[in-house]
Formats: structure tokens, C-alpha cells, sequence
């Protein structure tokens, strides 16, 4: 077990699994003949003049000539070993430098590719509800000042899961603006009006109406996430578009304010629908 660990040991020295299984076989006789060293090492047998020859090179062997043929000897450790971490201290001293070269050559790739705009760059399409509710959750989490949301089906995260009611109301308690405008179907379910019952408690604003055009997200003035309608009748796949930009930002906000304006309140949406509010935990 222990020679196995100084087999290990002397990797991290640079020596390969066979050249330090020779040199601790070596270590333990004064002399050895390449089949002698082959025994005791493991080492395959066509493989142990070649590596018998790159010990005696890097200093951690020598040969013995002699009539019954050559023999080796291992380098006394302290005189070997020392050799072998200067190389590799040499080895890292000019792989430091050639990282310091690559750094300076890179970073002055790297900044005049990001002065590089990319037509269209600033446009992302995303399909399947793991990447929408990952992408959405990045925007939501690095909202600073105000997230406008439509919100109908098919969702990609119901209300009611409890991921999503962590995630509203962490953006909540960041003291975040949060106006959303659902339709009034939301509420016909008791598990999705549980859901935003608790989301309007929370601080959430919010209003209601019969029919919503698209769903809709827009952060800080700056960012629309918006749905795509698959053509094809019957698919509910999502397609979600993310675009940053202000001035298209800036115009659905006014599209979003119009909605707003018309829509009820919670309390009146309920009203509408018959329905009674939740009680108030305390």
C-alpha cells in the first residue's frame, strides 16, 4: 500500500505510472537487470528498456554495463527527486509565462469583440418550459425597479407550484413594482386562485379581464419576454421570444398600461365571477 503511494507521489513529479513503478523497484536493490526490474515492477516487458532508458536520461537511474549484461541502478532519492521538482518548477515558470503572454494577447481580442455588436444579438428564442422558467427566473431574479406581466394559459410554471410562489414572492420582498393582469379564468380554479390570492397579499398588483392577447413580460423598462402561438392547431408547445431592447420595452408598456386601465380589480373580478374571496390567515 505504501509503495503505492509513492508511486503516486512521484507522478505529480511528472513520471508516468510505469517510470515510477521502475524507479521504486530500483530503489529497493542495489542493482537489477531489466527483466529483474520488469518482475518486480509490473512493468510489461517490451516496455521496460524504453522506460528503463528514460530513467538513466532524467537522472533518476544509471546503467552498469557488464558481461552478463547491463545492469541499473536507482539515484540516490534526495539527488533525484531534487532534480525532478526543478524541472517541473521550471516547467510551471515557463507555463506562467506563457499564460501571462495569452493574457494580454486574449484581453485585447476579448475587448474589441465586445464592442462588436452582432446584428440581432439582442434577440433570444426559447422553446421547452425548463429553459423558458430557467431564463425567466434569471430576468426575474435581476429585476431592479418593475415587472409587468400578462399572465395566461398554458403556463410554463402554474401559479400554484411552489417554485413559482417562491420566486414572486422574493421578487416582492425586494421592494420590486410588480403589476400583472390575468384573465378571468385564473380565478375559476380554486388551486390558481389560491396561487394569486396569496401573490395579491403579498404586494402584488393586480387586475383581471375576460381575454388577454399574447403572454407578456417586461422588465425595467428594457426587456420584453413575450409568446409566440404555435400555427400548427392543437400543438401548446411554447415558443418565447426575449428581446432586449428599450424602445420596444417602452412601447409594450404602453400597450400594457392600456390593458391595465381596463381591467378589475381583484376584489371586483371576484365580485363579477360570483365568487367569495379566500379568509384572511392570520
Amino acid at each position: 500500500m505504501n509503495g503505492d503511494n509513492h508511486i503516486g507521489q512521484l507522478t505529480q513529479l511528472g513520471l508516468n505510472i510505469y517510470e515510477a513503478k521502475a524507479y521504486v523497484a530500483l530503489v529497493g536493490r542495489d542493482s537489477s537487470s531489466a527483466s529483474e526490474v520488469a518482475e518486480l515492477s509490473g512493468v510489461p516487458r517490451q516496455r521496460i528498456y524504453d522506460i528503463l532508458a528514460s530513467l538513466v536520461e532524467r537522472g533518476l537511474a544509471i546503467s552498469r554495463p557488464g558481461r552478463q549484461g547491463t545492469k541499473y541502478a536507482a539515484v540516490a532519492p534526495k539527488i533525484a527527486l531534487s532534480g525532478l521538482l526543478e524541472r517541473e518548477q521550471k516547467r510551471l515558470s515557463d507555463l506562467q509565462s506563457v499564460t501571462n503572454t495569452l493574457v494580454t494577447a486574449l484581453a485585447r481580442q476579448y475587448k474589441a469583440g465586445q464592442e462588436v455588436n452582432t446584428p440581432l444579438e439582442y434577440i433570444e428564442v426559447l422553446r421547452g418550459r425548463q429553459a423558458i422558467n430557467q431564463r425567466f427566473a434569471e430576468i426575474q431574479e435581476h429585476c431592479k425597479r418593475e415587472i409587468l406581466i400578462f399572465t395566461k394559459p398554458p403556463y410554463a410554471m402554474p401559479p400554484q407550484e411552489d417554485q413559482n410562489k417562491e420566486e414572486v414572492i422574493s421578487t416582492l420582498q425586494r421592494q420590486i413594482v410588480a403589476r400583472s393582469v390575468y384573465e378571468y379564468s385564473v380565478l375559476t380554479n380554486e388551486e390558481t386562485r389560491r396561487a394569486v390570492d396569496l401573490f395579491v397579499r403579498s404586494g402584488e398588483e393586480a387586475r383581471f379581464i375576460e381575454r388577454l392577447p399574447l403572454k407578456l413580460v417586461i422588465v425595467d423598462e428594457e426587456i420584453v419576454m413575450f409568446a409566440m402561438e404555435d400555427p400548427i392547431a392543437g400543438r401548446t408547445e411554447l415558443t418565447i421570444m426575449v428581446v432586449e431592447q428599450k424602445q420596444l420595452a417602452e412601447m409594450m408598456k404602453l400597450a400594457f398600461e392600456a390593458v391595465w386601465v381596463r381591467g378589475d380589480t381583484y376584489d371586483e373580478a371576484l365580485t363579477r365571477l360570483g365568487i367569495e374571496a379566500l379568509p384572511v390567515r392570520a
